[in-house]
């Protein structure tokens, strides 16, 4: 089995509705212009507020990609 080298960048996913719904916008964004994701590691999360309400969830992820070996 070859040895494998990984890559982990932040991205940031931003939803009205949940921090779940944060990532999941990050992940299949990111996931259509970067191949082989592996890992999303939850960094961060956080709200941005509105006269006194929730109106954005945020969510910094570090994910993980496979890089290719060319092979």
């Amino acid at each position: 089995m070859a040895d494998s080298v990984y890559r982990v960048t932040e991205v940031i996913g931003v939803s009205s509705e949940s921090w779940e719904a944060a990532a999941r916008a990050a992940v299949e964004t990111a996931g259509k212009t970067v191949r082989d994701l592996r890992v999303a590691e939850v960094i961060r999360q956080d709200v941005t507020i509105e006269d006194g309400k929730v109106v954005n969830y945020r969510v910094r992820l570090g994910l993980s990609f496979k890089y290719d070996s060319g092979d």
